[in-house]
């Protein structure tokens, strides 16, 4: 009897599980489902294909008894396809277009800019009074030249009542004014009732009695206006016979003439009868394919080729020394504090990994302090001795020995516990053969200890010469790149490494953000250090062998 109730438990226990699991899946489908409606709704349709791939992959997973073993494994998979994959085929894909500060918009959003534009016609401006009838209730004045319109005693909604409410609609109707003589009926509101009520006043149009239509342009100003730009969707003919289909056709209202979008520049321009291009295009821009443009600049514009190569040997150079440097630092104090015949090792060994338990950017920041031209510590003892103030940050040479030096007191303390490590593999026979064939110290080191730690060090020095690569905080938050070389059509600095010059291009562009030309750049740096990934994966096969 006991056993049939532990049987009848156990099945109600897992049916109790099931139903938990079913709801839990269903309210992450329908959760996900809306953000991936939302996400295409506004245009983001790299977002919602990610969203919807992962998540579908996902419940699939965990409710499929087939795929049981995968689900331990899924989360990792999913991290490193949101993580690091589709990052990895987003900034490829923006390499490939004109993605900037100046082309942000898509076609249809552009387009939709350019038609919400207005011009004043023939009627002029209108001073404007907003008179308070009290409870919460308004007239509109409008003088000109001694003619005054008045509207009727309306409701006006407030700033945050027309944002959190369904009066949006409301808020645009028309507002007949009829003319007015004599003195203001009601007292004049103060001017943070129209500051408060602004949403509304902007929306309403006023129409005076000969059916000219008014709007808000200013804080005191209303103003007859109509829309620059008429969207012609069935298409138009030119004078010349040429006959437009693009969809997205706007004719000025104001001149007549017509605009398209040019998908080679990425702005709406006018055309002249000939349907040629003519004179600049109107901002804002927007984005469109242009092949493999951003990476021919990259190798063809003076401007980019120089600083490119010349920040790109300084990148190899700077991996290459500091991966030396830290190696033969480190692989010397590692053999000092193995040796048996030194007093207080433990001592030293703390002392010399010290460095390694500060955190990167303190380090970096304290050494920015020591290394200032004016008041740091280094430069007051060069004075002290008589010698001349080194300029650490305004020459090129000095700045990057000043990088090299930091980053050598920053990388040794791995150095030295990889070395420690390794160095108690290496028999001691070895070196009591050596000392019977009588060899020195030295001999000793380099004819026994570097080439047994050399082999095993090798991945471990390509993985540190790929870190040192893109070593962005380092050159950030010391030098920023600086000083800038001379010359150069994007921001570029004689310290700056490929990923930092990436990331000026990016983001601190003074003629407006790059997003296409750091795409470029980031992808070429990538398939850089992949190469050294897979360098790394083919000796460390080696190795195993």
């Amino acid at each position: 009897m006991e056993q049939i109730q532990s049987v009848d438990t156990n099945a109600a226990s897992a049916s109790r599980s099931a139903w938990i699991k079913w709801l839990v899946a269903s309210l992450v489908v329908i959760l996900n489902g809306y953000a991936v409606v939302m996400m295409y709704a506004g245009g983001e349709i790299a977002f919602a294909l990610l969203d919807l791939v992962l998540v579908g992959t996902g419940v699939y997973v965990f409710l499929n008894k087939k795929t049981y073993a995968h689900r331990y494994i899924f989360p990792g998979v999913a991290g490193m396809v949101a993580f690091i994959i589709f990052p990895l085929a987003y900034t490829i894909s923006i390499a490939f277009t004109n993605y900037s500060g100046a082309n942000l918009l898509s076609l249809e959003h552009a387009s939709a800019y350019h038609l919400k534009k207005t011009y004043k016609v023939k009627g002029g401006e209108f001073d404007f009074s907003l008179l308070d009838r009290g409870e919460q209730r308004f007239q509109l004045l409008l003088k000109q030249d001694g003619v005054s319109y008045i509207s009727n005693p309306m409701q006006l909604w407030t700033n945050a009542e027309l944002k959190s409410s369904s009066n949006s609609l409301a808020a645009k109707a028309e507002i007949k004014l009829v003319p007015f003589e004599g003195d203001a009926p009601a007292p004049e509101a103060p001017i943070r009732e129209i500051v408060g009520h602004k949403s509304h006043l902007t929306a309403m149009s006023l129409l005076l009695p000969d059916g000219t239509q008014l709007s808000m342009t200013g804080m005191r100003k209303f103003a007859a206006q109509k829309p620059l730009f008429t969207h012609l969707q069935s298409g138009f003919t030119l004078k010349t016979g040429i006959q437009l289909s693009n969809p997205h056709i706007l004719r000025n209202n104001e001149t007549g003439q017509i605009m398209l979008p040019n998908m080679e520049t990425g702005y709406f321009q006018y055309v002249n009868d000939e349907n040629v291009f003519v004179g600049e295009g109107f901002a804002p821009g927007f984005v469109v394919n242009v092949g493999w443009k951003n990476f021919l600049r990259i190798l063809t514009d003076p401007g980019i080729q120089g600083p490119f190569l010349q920040i790109f040997v300084w990148t190899v150079i700077f991996a290459a020394c500091s991966v030396g440097f830290t190696l033969a630092i480190g692989m010397v104090l590692a053999c000092l504090v193995q040796w048996d015949e030194l007093r207080g090792r433990g001592f030293y060994r703390v002392m010399l990994i010290l460095p390694y338990a500060v955190p990167a950017f303190i380090s970096i920041l304290v050494f920015k302090g020591l290394f200032n031209q004016n008041f740091g510590e280094i430069n007051m003892l060069f004075d002290m001795f008589g010698f001349d103030k080194p300029e650490w940050y305004t020459s090129p040479m000095l700045a990057k020995t000043m990088i090299l030096i930091v980053n050598t007191w920053l990388g040794y303390p791995y150095m030295i516990i990889l070395c420690m490590g390794l160095l108690k593999s290496i028999p001691e026979d070895l070196y009591e053969a050596s000392a019977m064939d009588g060899a020195g110290p030295i001999q000793n080191f380099l004819k026994i200890t570097v080439p047994l730690l050399m082999r095993p060090l090798t991945p471990l020095l390509i993985a540190s010469f790929a870190f040192n690569f893109n070593n962005f905080v380092l050159i950030q938050l010391l030098t920023n790149g600086e000083p800038d070389i001379v010359g150069a059509t994007t921001p570029a600095g004689t310290t700056d490494l490929l990923v930092s010059y990436t990331y000026r291009i990016a983001f601190q562009g003074a003629g407006g953000q790059d997003y296409g030309l750091a795409g470029a750049i980031a992808t070429a740096i990538f398939l850089i250090v992949g190469a050294l990934a897979l360098l790394n994966l083919k000796l460390s096969k080696v190795d195993k062998i």
